[in-house]
């Protein structure tokens, strides 16, 4: 770390690994590896018996939030992952004054809880499936299947604006009903095929850029077989709605409830 006044220097926490990991330079095999700030440092670890932080230092005085911060916490995070390391990710904007504080504050008495969490997420990585509507398809589509709307359509295209208004909200309720009905059925289809190749999943709420999506916690050696089958749900589903599928990535929608919840796993 560079040379500065404490009140110049902080750290930044991504998240929490294994004390033996790899670093991500090493898991993601890149070159200049860093993180966030202006100018970013190199990323490092700060041990403490089983478990290590993964920090880098940054400006206490500059604000965080920029788009670049948001790519290097995730980056950070994410190559760990895909470098089939267990962590623990951090929510962004995770700021511990120094090192010593580090180990005093986060990983003294937290590590046990974090020890066990990471021996639960070994071998597994976040997979997230994330589908968007071809809207003028599934309208067309909607209209074909549904007569009392095509009525409808057909009757407030046939008045003036201002006369067809009650008809206009109807209309509106109905498509974003049968939208919404749409939406879950997808998601419903989604975790049945790609929920038996997982050890957890997660729904996610439904939002008009994002109708359908799912998390998927996934063992590293069905790795291909996830996304094969993401694939084929693809090519299903091509003309209607179009699949994203983002990872392996940090486990960010499973680490929480694994660590908040003592026992067995909270998918078991």
């Amino acid at each position: 770390m560079s040379s500065a006044t404490p009140s110049d220097r902080a750290c930044y926490v991504y998240g929490i690994v294994p004390a033996g990991a790899p670093g991500p330079d090493e898991a993601a095999g890149a070159d200049g590896f860093v993180g966030v700030g202006d100018p970013p440092e190199p990323v490092r670890r700060v041990r403490h018996g089983d478990v290590a932080a993964l920090v880098s230092e940054i400006d206490p005085r500059r604000p965080l939030g920029t788009p670049q911060d948001l790519i290097g916490h995730a980056r950070v995070l994410d190559a760990v992952a895909a470098g089939r390391t267990a962590v623990l990710p951090f929510r962004f904007g995770a700021v511990v004054r120094d090192p010593a504080a580090v180990t005093d504050e986060l990983l003294a008495p937290q590590g046990e809880r974090f020890r066990s969490a990471l021996e639960e997420l070994a071998g597994l990585a976040q997979f997230t499936v994330r589908g968007t509507y071809r809207e003028e398809a599934v309208l067309r589509e909607i209209v074909e299947q549904r007569p009392d709307i095509a009525r409808l359509r057909a009757e407030t295209a046939a008045l003036p604006e201002d006369a067809s208004r009650p008809q206009r909200i109807r209309l509106g309720e109905l498509v974003s009903a049968e939208l919404a009905d749409r939406a879950r059925a997808g998601a419903d289809e989604l975790l049945a095929r790609l929920g038996p190749l997982a050890v957890a999943t997660g729904r996610a709420d439904p939002s008009a850029d994002q109708p359908v999506g799912a998390s998927f916690l996934v063992a590293d050696d069905r790795w291909p077989e996830f996304t094969r089958a993401t694939d084929e749900l693809g090519a299903d589903w091509a003309g209607r709605i179009d699949l994203r599928l983002l990872g392996p990535l940090a486990p960010y929608d499973f680490a929480a409830r694994l660590v908040d919840a003592p026992g067995p796993r909270p998918w078991d």
